[in-house]
């Protein structure tokens, strides 16, 4: 072979070996990366979107990697696609839409997932400023399935389940009243209830005579207070106290129950509560102007009553 042809062939030769070398490179990135996003998938695996009839939220997002390969997501990024709120305090994160259905605390595995504690597999870790939980918590957290999916960069989460549904038959549940009640003081609950229009709603809010504020199951559970009966904290708790009533039944101091649509994995799960206190309006709070008065037969809320009940 002439010289020249050597000299014409080595270049090709050395550009075939760079070619290799670099699709050998991206391979073995592409496969590190996948390691890092999701131990357990299977390339050819389907996605939770194919395998469920459920509806299906899917979140591209930025996920943080340590040395341990262990895959990071920002939670704020995922209470923001699934149309919830977040308030921060010194010490912990509240997250949930008319009241707190989650809670977490950097540094610590101890979780709260609607009104019952919980223990995280991996604690959440603050970066940047931001709060950041692995898949797996964030599955125990929301109690559904949260995958994350390396070939889209994205994040799968089926929809929020609810650790207990509200039975429609009577709940025979321990009331402890005080010398005023609840049956014999209905007209007096109302009233009470009405001393508060216009105190501001804030979502996650503490105790009254701490923030002058309210949400909504905070609300109802200050003024059951007054007149004996502790109610718990959230919406979807206070949804099992007393029995069940029908809109005809209606009489003033009956709690109302609400559904979100769309937050949950069934809107027949309470997101909202009320007091009834006659002539088809009920008092409550969400929003501005705080605590207020609305109709529960037109408007917004005829179209989202879940049902109704009543404590002794």
């Amino acid at each position: 072979m002439h010289s020249s042809g050597i000299r014409l062939l080595f270049p090709r030769l050395l550009t075939g070996a760079l070619l290799i070398a670099l699709v050998a490179c991206s391979n073995q990135s592409s496969q590190s990366q996948y390691d890092i996003r999701d131990h357990s998938r299977d390339p050819y695996e389907p996605s939770i979107q194919s395998t469920n009839k459920k509806p299906i939220t899917v979140i591209p997002t930025e996920i943080l990697t340590n040395t341990g390969h262990t895959a990071w997501i920002p939670l704020q990024q995922v209470v923001e696609s699934l149309g919830l709120r977040q308030k921060e305090t010194k010490d912990s994160i509240k997250i949930g839409f008319s009241d707190v259905m989650f809670q977490v605390q950097p540094g610590q595995n101890s979780a709260i997932s609607n009104g019952r504690t919980i223990t995280l597999s991996q604690a959440p870790i603050v970066q940047n400023g931001q709060v950041y939980l692995t898949a797996k918590s964030l599955s125990e957290l929301l109690q559904t399935q949260v995958r994350v999916d390396s070939w889209t960069n994205s994040l799968q989460i089926l929809p929020i389940n609810n650790y207990s549904k509200v039975e429609d038959t009577p709940q025979q549940t321990e009331q402890k009243y005080g010398i005023l009640g609840i049956a014999e003081n209905r007209n007096e609950l109302v009233t009470y209830a009405k001393k508060f229009m216009g105190v501001p709603y804030e979502f996650g809010a503490d105790p009254y005579e701490k923030s002058k504020t309210f949400d909504c199951s905070s609300f109802t559970q200050h003024v059951f207070k007054r007149f004996g009966s502790s109610l718990p904290r959230l919406a979807r708790e206070q949804a099992k106290e007393g029995t069940p009533v029908n809109r005809s039944e209606l009489v003033p101091g009956d709690l109302i129950f609400f559904t979100v649509k769309g937050r949950f994995e069934s809107d027949k799960i309470p997101g909202h509560v009320g007091i009834y206190i006659g002539d088809g309006n009920f008092i409550h709070t969400w929003g501005d102007p705080g605590v207020q008065i609305s109709p529960l037969d037109s408007g917004y809320w005829k179209d989202v009553t879940l049902f109704m009940r009543r404590t002794k």
